[in-house]
């Protein structure tokens, strides 16, 4: 026997998870979905814009809680490759999306002029 201890379910560069870390997590996810739908069923602000601001506000808020406390992605974990994955999919979803709508905007005011209120 060795004299040294051996631990040998734990891997080198993996994430380490608690249970006080899922249920924060946890508490979290509940208060960002709760507040939300307060906003929503209650007709608590005036504005239906900010309220969709809002809510979207939330949203990006809680995907980061779950990246961080479900996934745990930081900028440690096998060597920041995962963050940075994550960076670069955001990166081309982003270019994806508003290059299309960019695209189908132009297309749509370009493309028929004459069907726009001609005679």
């Amino acid at each position: 026997m060795s004299s040294e201890h051996h631990d040998e379910t734990h891997v080198e560069g993996a994430p380490h998870s608690s249970f006080s870390g899922y249920m924060i997590g946890f508490l979290l996810s509940i208060f960002l979905t709760a507040i939300p739908f307060w906003l929503v069923m209650g007709d608590v602000l005036d504005s239906r814009n900010a309220t969709i601001i809002t809510i979207l506000i939330f949203a990006v808020v809680q995907i980061v809680v779950h990246m961080v406390y479900f996934l745990h992605m930081n900028f440690q974990s096998e060597g920041g490759w995962t963050m940075l994955s994550l960076i670069f999919t955001v990166v081309l979803l982003f270019i994806t999306l508003f290059g299309s709508l960019w695209v189908m905007y132009h297309m749509n005011v370009n493309m028929m002029p004459s069907m726009m209120g001609g005679s």
